[in-house]
């Protein structure tokens, strides 16, 4: 398959993280830090080139460099297709074709018939840019640089959409969808778009998916779709047996939220797995989940190409805390954070109402505040939005606790939005981790709202907190029209990438335009909030709120 040229450079942004571990203290403290800003930068990306490229750190100091990056990258970005383990692989003319909407039959094994070529599939040449901003140095907000004097380097991803060509004749295909890890809005959106290449599209976020999914499978004729209940575990377990799927069942399904196939976290190992799609003849699976369910899928292609079987695993992004590299947004995030508006309002009016009110809401959000930042900065009620990537001290001098006192002095009444990953150096950590590995979190809401509480006891100053937790009836909510059309564009797409013969892939939107990414440089770490970034900078100037370090 052709390969990636100029290839997608690793994404060194400044200030940076070095893990997903690591959170940078920046935001406005970085005014305090210029002294020693450029050689903060160059130590940062020799970090950033060091741990974000596979095979070897970039030097800078070869005049080559900027070419053995992009020949790196071309090779890190090249999707895996069929035929890089079955050579030979025969192709057939693609049975997807809008000018005809009546189903595939024998008549039409050579493709629609048409009295002119449809001119609507994608060149499989085609690629979009990633990255469209020039920065002209490190210190611009945002910037995202490869070396220190941010060179410009174009960055290419392969477009997404219908092929041609495909690899796959319809009536040979089983095509299964499998739903990992929390609800999300839209699930069942995506798996209605995939039948439909036999019938038409799911709504809430599963379950949007899964319509989009079932309907294009339909149209390109293929007649065995199944639904795997549970995720990765209804693999194993004998009792849970794989659902029909189809246009008839789908076509409703998006009405409602959570996911027609149910969720899971944890399963059988890989080879099980593997072992139960070649029992069950299955050599189509798309997979809707975050990063960890995404690992599973990579590992799947793996023990599939290892055994030479031809199937096409295909990812779609799931996580509600919009959290997946390389990505502009993932389904579910603009649902959460529109339904967000409900709670931060009811914790505004709360604490509006009340004499020295104070509302404390939590958010979705492990190890990224997307949630928290945008449903502030759509609120407009926010005073103090508080993220995993920035630390904050809940006590002392140019404390969250201080500046609450400052606002109920200044304007009676004060509303926080926290998410559920920030502050955690204040709560007593443990080992528990849930069945996908994750560390259990504790309550930081709570923990705040206890503290606040205690704090003005202490002072004598009375206030009335109320903490809201709507973290469940966002999950569970039905998905808005934005993240609808969203899940529709990317489970048609996943079908379109399958029978294209990608496999190990998954689909996305980047630059506001649809695309392929190989699974692994998308998994690497979570994408975090930039706390340099415009977007942060815009929540910060609509809060009021200071640095609380």
């Amino acid at each position: 398959m052709q390969s990636l040229s100029p290839a997608i450079g690793p994404k060194l942004v400044l200030p940076a993280r070095n893990s997903h571990c690591d959170h940078l203290m920046f935001g406005s403290v970085l005014q305090s830090l210029r002294p020693k800003l450029n050689q903060r930068i160059c130590k940062k990306l020799r970090i950033l080139a060091e741990n974000e490229s596979p095979t070897t750190a970039i030097d800078f100091s070869d005049p080559d460099w900027k070419s053995n990056y992009q020949k790196d990258f071309e090779t890190r970005f090249n999707i895996p297709h069929l035929t890089d383990v079955f050579e030979d692989a025969d192709s057939y003319p693609s049975t997807f074709c809008l000018r005809m909407r009546t189903p595939v039959t024998e008549d039409f094994a050579d493709g629609y018939p048409s009295d002119e070529k449809w001119h609507g599939y994608i060149n499989n040449n085609d690629r979009v840019l990633l990255k469209v901003i020039n920065y002209s140095s490190p210190t611009s907000a945002g910037a995202e640089c490869i070396d220190p004097d941010c060179t410009w380097v174009e960055q290419w991803v392969h477009r997404a959409g219908p092929r041609e060509k495909i690899y796959f004749e319809p009536e040979d295909v089983k095509a299964a969808v499998v739903t990992c890890g929390g609800l999300c809005p839209g699930l069942n959106d995506v798996i209605r778009q995939v039948d439909e290449v036999r019938s038409l599209p799911f709504s809430c976020l599963f379950l949007g998916h899964i319509t989009s999914i079932v309907i294009t499978l339909e149209i390109y004729g293929v007649k065995k779709i199944v639904g795997i209940p549970f995720g990765y575990r209804g693999f194993s377990e004998k009792e849970l047996a794989e659902i029909p799927l189809s246009r008839k069942v789908v076509q409703n399904v998006h009405l409602s939220g959570g996911s027609l196939l149910g969720v899971s976290r944890g399963g059988p190992n890989v080879s099980e797995i593997v072992d139960s799609m070649e029992e069950r003849g299955i050599n189509m699976l798309f997979v809707l989940g975050g990063n960890g369910t995404h690992a599973g899928a990579n590992a799947i292609h793996n023990e599939c190409c290892k055994r030479r079987l031809k199937v096409a695993v295909v990812g779609v992004p799931k996580t509600i805390d919009n959290d997946i590299l390389l990505m502009d947004k993932t389904f579910g995030f603009d649902t959460a954070v529109e339904e967000a508006q409900r709670a931060i309002n009811s914790a505004y009016i709360e604490a509006h109402s009340a004499y020295h009110g104070i509302g404390v809401v939590k958010l979705m959000g492990r190890s990224s505040g997307f949630i928290a930042m945008h449903a502030s900065l759509a609120s407009g009620q926010i005073d103090i939005c508080l993220i995993p990537e920035v630390p904050f001290h809940l006590h002392g001098p140019h404390s969250v606790l201080n500046h609450l006192k400052y606002l109920l002095e200044t304007k009676g009444s004060a509303v926080v939005c926290v998410a559920e990953g920030a502050g955690q150096n204040f709560l007593q950590k443990t080992n528990a981790k849930d069945a996908s590995g994750n560390i259990v979190l504790g309550d930081i809401g709570v923990h705040i709202q206890l503290e606040t509480k205690k704090y003005f006891k202490e002072i004598g100053v009375p206030a009335d907190v109320k903490f809201i937790d709507p973290t469940y009836m966002i999950r569970a909510c039905r998905a808005n029209a934005s993240d609808g059309i969203l899940c529709a564009v990317l489970g048609q797409n996943a079908v379109h990438g399958a029978f294209a013969g990608y496999s190990g892939i998954t689909v996305g939107i980047c630059n506001t335009h649809y695309v392929y990414l190989p699974i692994p440089e998308v998994i690497s770490y979570p994408r975090v909030v930039d706390p340099n970034s415009r977007m942060w900078h815009r929540c910060l100037t609509s809060t009021g709120q200071p640095d609380f370090l």
